[in-house]
């Protein structure tokens, strides 16, 4: 099995859905490699925002069709007055003006995820030149959360040793309470379904049932009960989720370990989703997984929302947004 053999995977599933994601960033050399590849490998259709003329001539230069791609500068858009009602609409309770939503739709993450609520487009990737809180804000505003006692939250895909695994919340949520870590680890595992796997959730703490004390283990205990309440409900109880916790990180992963820290658990020693007890932990975590441990990563993906909208590392290269855009696809899937 090859490194990128997992992706490739994703890939093969995107393929069988004809769905349109937003690129917003059209100034980036990277996205339009991307977005000749994404093409070139039937990932995804595409919508390109930016200066129509300057993509163009970018693609003639190398040769590369622009078929299946639509360009558009939100400037000259003739759809610019009707999203900045839209935008208004939805935010003027918010002591949004009109002028101000004028404004905001002229921006190309706003413009992309306006996109999205009025059914032009099925998600949209972006980030290679915007913080994560530029990307996240819009979806936050006008996609918002699927559930409405849920939050939004993020997860990473990290392929090591040729085998995914799926960890959140590395990226949003600062310090979860132990409800809104129940609800990570719910969104995670409808995540990692989408894309085709079986969730075995470890909730990880630095204890192992009971062998370290604080309040950051009774947090985990807590989250733990609540996410198993949900999992025995009707919602839940088909899917082929297990999910166990408090675990530290050696009991959720290794076997050896498992058999003498948790012995008897569903989870322990084959865990290939983490939730973390906080996006310190989280961030860290996946970060030392990717430059030590050399894990493929891609992320950080949205979850929670009502349409998909992620976000790219500004260190992202031109695979790397393919293979966000794949996964994208994977989660417009109802």
């Amino acid at each position: 099995m090859s490194e990128t053999s997992y992706i490739e995977g994703i890939y093969a599933k995107a393929r069988k859905y004809n769905k349109t994601i937003v690129l917003p960033e059209g100034e980036d050399e990277r996205v339009l490699e991307a977005a000749h590849l994404i093409r070139e490998r039937k990932i995804a259709e595409l919508i390109i925002l930016g200066d129509v003329k300057a993509i163009q001539t970018h693609f003639e230069s190398r040769g590369w069709n622009l078929e299946g791609i639509t360009l558009i500068n939100p400037a000259t858009s003739p759809k610019l007055g009707s999203y900045a009602e839209l935008l208004y609409n939805l935010r003027k309770e918010k002591g949004l003006t009109q002028e101000e939503a004028g404004k905001l739709a002229l921006n190309a993450n706003y413009f992309g995820t306006l996109m999205i609520k009025s059914g032009a487009a099925d998600g949209m990737v972006s980030g290679a030149n915007h913080s994560t809180a530029d990307t996240v804000r819009p979806a936050l505003q006008i996609i918002k959360s699927a559930h409405k006692d849920r939050g939004v939250s993020s997860m990473f895909i990290m392929v090591c040793n040729n085998k995914p695994y799926y960890l959140s919340d590395c990226a949003i949520n600062i310090n979860p309470t132990a409800k809104e870590l129940a609800d990570i680890a719910l969104e995670s595992a409808e995540s990692v379904l989408k894309f085709g796997d079986t969730p075995r959730i470890a909730m990880l703490s630095y204890s192992t049932y009971g062998s370290g004390k604080g309040e950051g283990v009774d947090k985990v205990k807590e989250a733990t009960k609540l996410a198993k309440e949900a999992l025995s409900s009707d919602e839940y109880k088909d899917k082929n989720i297990t999910l166990d916790g408090e675990l530290q990180a050696d009991a959720a992963l290794d076997m050896t370990v498992a058999k003498k820290k948790a012995p008897g658990s569903e989870v322990a020693g084959q865990a290939n989703t983490l939730i973390f007890p906080n996006i310190e932990a989280g961030n860290i975590g996946y970060k030392l997984l990717q430059r030590l441990g050399g894990a493929e990563s891609y992320g950080p993906m949205l979850q929670g929302l009502n349409a998909p909208v992620n976000d790219l590392s500004r260190g992202c290269s031109a695979e790397d947004i393919v293979g966000l855009v794949a996964i994208t696809v994977l989660q417009t899937i109802k």
